[in-house]
């Protein structure tokens, strides 16, 4: 046993200097060869777009509600019982057509008393020009005072004012007997019955029967900032301003229109303009009342470099995008923005047409890093 250690210990120093001369050689070996030795690069999988050149309409957004172009209140003129309405809830009707009747009997029997009472009046008149005209044949031979002509004179003079008079009550009964029939003043969308058949209608009262609210077309009223004021009065200078609106949400167009006007004053409470944009709406996409988004088209850049919002990032110098080169490898490229919309980005300097942009994982990416484009990403353009 102590014979074995004593050789074991012996053979220390040989161990030790095979371990020196195989850790010098390895040595020699890694700095002549270090692609043998390092570990390969990371490749960062990421999503990429090529930037495109296109023009880019530049709108200004604003909060909007619908609103019915016209919205007339359809009541009573004469008092009477309601024998119809003739309409249906909701029905689209167009002007001059039929939507509330009132009972017309009492006002054909006061129009056929006052037609009665010029007629009346009438032969009254025919008799007293002929006495007239006796009086004065006679007054002309001395056989008729001339008091009596006047007289008589007086008296035909007073049945023409008579006559007169009936003539206005006519039109007057012939009037009322007209509102009898209540016919929609506009084109438009009748509402919800306010009153029912049967009821006694009275002009004291107020009571509406249907509200008729015309909705082709139709505006949109929305606000914008008072510092936009400027720009949209240059824009309407040089013609009509597109306006589109979408639903709450702000994903689904509803309609194109055009603008027709900025208020005439600026809310000093709010520190905004309101516009109105008026809308054809001949597929009823649009409610009166409904709140929506509107995108107010003020000027269109023409040839403009864009790329998505969100391959813009923000960093201590400004704003940046992630190139990806020939090599698959990334660069850090500084850019100036000129305009941008909640999806795309216009990007005056730092970019080309042609450039492939990365979309998404830039957190780990650095100038240099090697990318693989996930599937669905536009291909690498080769341009450095």
């Amino acid at each position: 046993m102590k014979k074995s250690r004593l050789t074991w210990l012996a053979a220390l120093p040989l161990l030790a200097v095979a371990a020196l001369w195989f850790a010098r050689a390895h040595g020699s070996f890694a700095a002549a060869h270090p692609e043998a030795t390092a570990p390969p690069p990371e490749t960062v999988p990421v999503t990429a777009v090529v930037a495109k050149v296109e023009d880019m309409p530049v709108e200004l957004h604003g909060l909007g509600t619908v609103q019915a172009f016209n919205t007339v209140e359809i009541k009573a003129q004469v008092t009477g019982t309601l024998v119809a309405i003739p309409v249906q809830e909701g029905q689209e009707v167009h002007q001059g057509d039929i939507v509330a009747q009132i009972d017309p009997r009492p006002y054909q029997a006061a129009l056929d008393q006052v037609i009665a009472q010029r007629a009346e009046d009438a032969a009254q008149l025919q008799s007293a020009q002929l006495d007239l005209q006796r009086y004065q044949h006679l007054a002309k031979s001395n056989f008729a005072p001339v008091q009596q002509v006047d007289d008589q004179q007086a008296t035909v003079n007073k049945l023409i004012a008579a006559l007169q008079a009936d003539t206005a009550a006519i039109e007057t009964a012939r009037i009322n007997l007209d509102y009898c029939t209540i016919r929609a003043p506009i084109d438009g969308r009748v509402s919800f019955h306010q009153t029912d058949v049967g009821n006694l209608i009275q002009v004291a009262s107020q009571i509406g029967i249907v509200s008729v609210t015309q909705d082709k077309p139709i505006s949109v009223v929305f606000t914008l900032a008072e510092a936009e004021l400027r720009r949209i009065q240059q824009a309407m200078v040089k013609g009509a301003l597109p306006v589109s609106v979408y639903t709450g949400d702000d994903k689904t167009k509803l309609a194109d229109g055009q603008l027709l006007t900025p208020n005439n004053a600026i809310d000093i409470s709010t520190g905004t303009i309101q516009l109105k944009a008026t809308f054809a709406n001949d597929d009823d996409a649009l409610w009166p009342g409904e709140f929506v988004n509107a995108r107010l088209r003020i000027d269109t850049l023409h040839h403009a470099v864009t790329v998505p919002l969100i391959a813009v990032q923000h960093g201590p110098n400004g704003m940046f995008v992630y190139i990806v080169k020939p090599d698959s490898t990334v660069q850090e490229q500084d850019v100036q923005v000129a305009y941008q919309d909640d999806d795309k980005v216009v990007v005056s300097k730092g970019v080309s047409g042609d450039d492939t942009v990365v979309l998404t994982g830039q957190s780990r990416l650095a100038p240099g890093t090697r990318v693989a484009l996930n599937k669905g990403s536009a291909p690498s353009n080769g341009k450095s």
